[in-house]
């Protein structure tokens, strides 16, 4: 289903009058088998789409906790390739939209043009690549097309109006606002302003624009949605529940009580 499957997703939402709850994990922490359990819990738990943070080196756009979290998992197998089986593995067990959150380098080593192929055959819907300007990876943009993946922007608070169409041009499935100028984490982040940004956004585009840097309660969820957005991302503060916990089973206690609680703040 591709990218269709995150348009239902939001379409369905919209119908519903409800905030789509991204969840954002990384492959590999603490491993790659238990990936694929803290997913499938995020989803039980309320999450409506999922972003399968594929690790890297030189993760420049994170803050300190997933930075730490990408090193983790790629001491224990973490890598594009592992999203890959954590997407199939998922798509098994639920409908949830997928998409495949990268730097580009673990896809220029894979291979931008075979990426979108095997994406999809694995169950992802779409692809977020964080540090690839629309100049670049036409190959790339182009194989998603014809994949029908959906091929999702970063836009900045710092993004002017002449660059903003540039990065928008060939978006599909929704746009990630970036709540501040700075890497993921934050606790200090303009939510509510950037609540606003990005509903002005959304009316600007035909596609959902969901906020992202800096969520990491339900009442900071709550303030990001009553702006007018289609969704939240959380992914520091489920990585960092994820890292807190001891064990296996403490790790989806974990997920599941940040995910539900996050779900009811968006929800009441």
């Amino acid at each position: 289903m591709t990218r269709e499957r995150i348009e239902r997703c939001f379409a369905s939402l919209r119908e519903r009058q409800r905030t789509a709850l991204i969840a954002f994990l990384t492959v590999g922490d603490p491993s790659v088998e238990e990936s694929i359990d803290c997913a499938l819990a995020a989803v039980d738990a309320g999450a409506d789409l999922l972003e399968l943070g594929v690790p890297f080196s030189d993760p420049t756009a994170d803050g300190p906790v997933i930075a730490a979290a990408s090193h983790r998992a790629i001491a224990q197998g973490g890598s594009l390739r592992a999203a890959l089986r954590v997407a199939e593995a998922v798509r098994q067990r639920t409908e949830a939209p997928i998409v495949l959150f990268s730097y580009y380098n673990p896809v220029l080593s894979f291979g931008d043009s075979r990426l979108p192929d095997e994406a999809v055959a694995r169950g992802a819907d779409g692809l977020l690549v964080v540090d690839l300007p629309p100049e670049e990876g036409s190959a790339l943009r182009d194989a998603a097309d014809a994949a029908e993946l959906a091929v999702i922007p970063l836009v900045a608070p710092t993004t002017g109006p002449e660059r903003e169409p540039e990065l928008v041009s060939r978006a599909s499935g929704f746009i990630y606002y970036v709540s501040l100028t700075g890497v993921t984490g934050s606790a200090r982040a303009p939510l509510e302003e950037a609540g606003r940004a990005a509903a002005q956004l959304r009316r600007r585009w035909s596609l959902p624009v969901v906020v992202g840097f800096g969520i990491d309660s339900a009442e900071k969820a709550r303030v990001v949605a009553a702006q007018g957005v289609d969704g939240v991302v959380v992914g520091t503060a489920i990585v960092r529940a994820i890292a807190s916990a001891s064990d296996a089973a403490g790790r989806l206690r974990a997920v599941t009580d940040l995910v539900a609680a996050l779900r009811g703040g968006l929800d009441s």
